[in-house]
């Protein structure tokens, strides 16, 4: 016990003496993680707006104006029949025309044309709701393979392929530059420790040959550098997580506008904050140790 007090001590003296170099692993190591939090954010944020694009995917069948209750029938059931089919939605004739009045309500000539018609022109419409974007196309092509077809007066994707594929192609990209912010910290914090242990080493390389020269191990001279690492761990992992904890509080006023369903990144990381701490942590200490090792295997040699 006494010599890992011993150890702590020593380990505080050599980031006193090199307060400047510490100040600034810790920066690095702190910018590091923040790239790689921000990485986790935008995916969470991506995948939860695709998710609602998904929610909003859906093909319209308009059939014609004398289809039967049986034709619209015997279309809904073998629409439903598909596995890649979510759900099966009708619209009666005097829906879709409600509908459209509706949409068109502010457009007098429009309601005009309409009137001029004297009667309901539209044909019931049946809304198909498919579990992933891509499944639409199957469900366009297997009715124009059937004897529905002829009852099938127009056909409408109203999804949002073209969104989805945007966020998709933002995604890339971020996630393109976040993993090259992250290499670079990363390599930048490795130098960085390196030389803060060959530095600390070097200035005390007359206390290291006392040490040795009493009767010092190898363990008790490479203590303080080690312990060194693990505080700039600690230290960059706590403060990381309390920068993370205001901007996401931050940035949840503003998602809640876009995610009406009460999405919040704040939750998300509270529920997995154990799960966050612990492998930033190992990640960082994996990475602390092995620059302090390293250096020390170098420049250890009184």
């Amino acid at each position: 016990m006494t010599g890992l007090l011993r150890i702590i001590k020593f380990s505080f003296q050599d980031i006193g003496r090199n307060l400047g170099l510490s100040l600034m692993t810790v920066f690095i190591l702190i910018l590091m993680l923040l790239s790689v939090n921000t990485l986790v954010t935008m995916d969470i944020t991506t995948k939860e707006a695709v998710r609602l694009v998904k929610g909003q995917v859906n093909v319209s069948l308009y059939l014609v104006e004398t289809a039967t209750e049986k034709n619209v029938k015997d279309v809904q059931n073998y629409l439903a029949s598909f596995a890649e089919v979510e759900s099966v939605n009708v619209l009666s004739r005097e829906e879709v025309l409600e509908s459209f009045r509706t949409r068109h309500q502010f457009s007098a000539e429009v309601l005009q044309a309409l009137a001029e018609l004297g009667g309901n022109p539209f044909g019931p419409t049946i809304i198909v709701k498919t579990r992933e974007p891509g499944d639409y196309r199957k469900i366009m092509e297997s009715i124009s393979e059937t004897d529905y077809d002829p009852l099938v007066e127009a056909k409408s994707f109203e999804g949002h392929e073209e969104a989805l594929d945007r966020i998709q192609a933002i995604t890339t990209r971020i996630e393109r530059i976040g993993f090259g912010l992250a290499a670079i910290f990363a390599i930048i914090s490795f130098l960085i420790i390196f030389n803060t242990v060959r530095v600390a080493i070097h200035t005390q390389r007359v206390e290291i040959s006392i040490k040795r020269l009493v009767g010092a191990n190898n363990w008790f001279i490479r203590g303080p550098y080690l312990v060194e690492s693990l505080l700039f761990t600690i230290v960059s992992v706590g403060l990381t997580m309390v920068i993370m904890y205001f901007a996401l509080a931050w940035l949840d006023r503003y998602l809640g506008v876009v995610f009406p369903n009460g999405f919040s990144l704040t939750k998300y990381y509270q529920s997995n904050m154990l799960y966050l701490l612990l492998l930033q942590l190992f990640a960082v200490l994996l990475l602390t140790v092995t620059s302090s090792s390293l250096a020390m295997r170098r420049q250890l040699k009184v």
